[in-house]
């Protein structure tokens, strides 16, 4: 299996071709929503693509080439990595690597439940001289960097409002900004979950596929309403995205 994962994902379920890899996904999609199982899809087909190995012959070594390899930007472990001009960086993101290699520590957590694999090749951690007084409190495998979201400012939200054309894009932007809701859930809304004489917003479908009642402010719940009363009545309640 030397290039055990070559060409695009197929399927609905992000199959990969390999039976231990597609098992795997059919076990996480009766868990997960079905954009993590994409995404740890996509994951997996990075990591064996870069190793260049079948799951069964993946070690320890392999996983930090692997890490080393995504950090300098490298197609396969080994593999020489052009030079970037003016400093810039070749390869993905502390936060891009941490995230393949928990889907990657899935996967073999998985294995080794089924008695597939002997062991997960996924460090923990890196060892440390306190480790005999502290078990399990080693050095990370990749050190993450917290950072602040940019935040718009009252006159950017105004001046992006404003350059809306409808009642129903105002109304969605402002269930974003002032109601917190996220991307994939104001997609989903439909004008049904509007309780604007609540001041409330049902989300049937968001993170996870759990519901959630939120409190929406003054402003909110007069787009919605506007929005609300701009739908003709002989219409039936439909997504947003299509109204």
């Amino acid at each position: 299996m030397s290039d055990p994962l070559e060409g695009p994902v197929r399927g609905d379920g992000g199959q990969l071709g390999h039976p231990l890899l597609d098992e795997y996904l059919d076990f996480l999609a009766g868990r997960c929503r079905p954009n993590t199982v994409l995404a740890v899809a996509f994951n997996l087909k990075v990591f064996f693509t870069v190793v260049g190995k079948s799951p069964k012959r993946v070690r320890p070594a392999d996983v930090l080439a692997f890490m080393t390899a995504q950090r300098a930007g490298a197609s396969r472990i080994g593999a020489s990595v052009a030079p970037v001009p003016d400093g810039g960086a070749a390869g993905v993101s502390s936060r891009t690597v941490r995230r393949r290699l928990s889907s990657i520590s899935g996967l073999y957590a998985f294995l080794h439940a089924r008695g597939d694999v002997a062991i997960n090749p996924v460090p923990r951690g890196l060892p440390t001289r306190r480790e005999r007084q502290r078990p399990r409190q080693g050095v990370p495998l990749m050190r993450g960097t917290r950072t602040l979201p940019r935040i718009l400012t009252p006159a950017e939200v105004d001046a992006l409002t404003g350059a809306l054309r409808t009642h129903r894009d105002r109304a969605m932007v402002a269930a974003m900004v002032l109601g917190g809701l996220r991307r994939c859930e104001v997609i989903g809304l439909r004008l049904g979950d509007l309780r604007v004489a609540e001041r409330r917003v049902l989300i049937a479908n968001g993170k996870g596929g759990h519901q959630r009642l939120i409190p929406i402010s003054g402003s909110l719940s007069t787009c919605a309403r506007t929005w609300n009363s701009s739908v003709p009545r002989t219409q039936s309640p439909r997504r947003c995205s299509s109204c």
